[in-house]
């Protein structure tokens, strides 16, 4: 299940009231899981000309439609292509990986035939950002605020009573995901969009992966109040501007029985994403001389419940 969070939108383009817009922008997708899928299909459903990008394995098993069942768009199937590589023209192509699966998954995308398409990644943390960049001429940074999982190949199911994205830009983009009926804003300042939300989920993550219980059994554990210190002094000594307010009002706004990303990952045995969540703050607290003692004891107990190095 992936859980992601950001911060209350700036400007809002709203929600649209009908599902069907006339759209001439084609997508492509790396990463067809529960952001990816969710999000290629509700373009799709809206009208939009979308094509997923899956290896060979992915394809063997992809029946040529997503099924969604979701909390704010409604249940509902499309058709939507899959490719094993992108070999066709788009405008947008979108990176919905996990951090820990982003290098094998650009191979779909090679530089030189993406070009000026505009690259938008819904990604963990801030680092992925420079890699895009030294492969990429166009990335414009997203974030996502969603509960989406992909319980079986093509079939998504999204039960949060939310669903919201912010972009560094690409307005033309903004306005097509509110056509698809998803709440969308753009923000001026990426790092501090990006920030924003690493200073929220990097301790819940931490803390609910470390300490194996959910968010309300977290909540008053000393480690999980410092690493939510350490990941605002650390965003702000990068030069992000953090909103501790709307912190403050999303952590209380989040249900006590909340179980992060991470945390599911280390119970399936599947690889965290500890250094794009964790590495951050740690690599920033170092080079900015910021103590960050909550955030390496929570990233070390990960590290050592998921059999991986820090």
């Amino acid at each position: 299940m992936l859980v992601e969070f950001v911060t209350s939108p700036l400007i809002v383009h709203g929600r649209c009231q009908t599902q069907q817009m006339s759209v001439e922008m084609r997508h492509a997708f790396v990463g067809a899981g529960g952001i990816g899928g969710l999000l290629a299909a509700a373009l799709a459903r809206a009208g939009a000309d979308v094509v997923v990008l899956m290896r060979a394995e992915a394809l063997e098993r992809y029946g040529g439609r997503l099924i969604v069942e979701s909390a704010v768009l409604g249940d509902f199937d499309v058709g939507v292509r899959a490719a094993p590589g992108l070999e066709e023209e788009v405008d947008v192509l979108w990176v919905a990986t996990k951090a820990t699966q982003l290098e094998p998954a650009l191979e779909l995308a090679p530089p030189e035939r993406v070009g000026d398409v505009t690259v938008i990644p819904l990604l963990n943390g801030v680092d992925h950002v420079r890699v895009l960049r030294a492969r990429y001429r166009n990335v414009v940074p997203g974030a996502i605020r969603v509960e989406s999982e992909r319980i079986e190949p093509g079939r998504i199911r999204q039960s949060s009573p939310f669903l919201h994205v912010d972009l560094a830009g690409a307005d033309t983009v903004a306005a097509e995901l509110s056509g698809a009926g998803i709440d969308c804003s753009v923000r001026a300042d990426e790092l501090s969009m990006l920030w924003q939300k690493l200073a929220f989920l990097a301790p819940v993550a931490l803390a609910t992966t470390a300490l194996d219980g959910p968010l309300g059994a977290v909540r008053g554990d000393e480690r999980y109040r410092r690493c939510k210190d350490e990941a605002v002094a650390v965003g702000r000594a990068e030069g992000a501007t953090i909103d501790e307010s709307a912190l403050r009002a999303l952590e209380r706004g989040a249900p006590d029985e909340m179980r992060s990303s991470m945390q599911k990952d280390v119970a399936a045995g599947r690889e965290p994403e500890l250094d794009a969540i964790a590495g951050p703050i740690l690599r920033g607290g170092t080079r900015h001389e910021i103590p960050v003692t909550g955030t390496t004891t929570l990233a070390a107990l990960v590290a050592d419940r998921a059999g991986v190095q820090l």
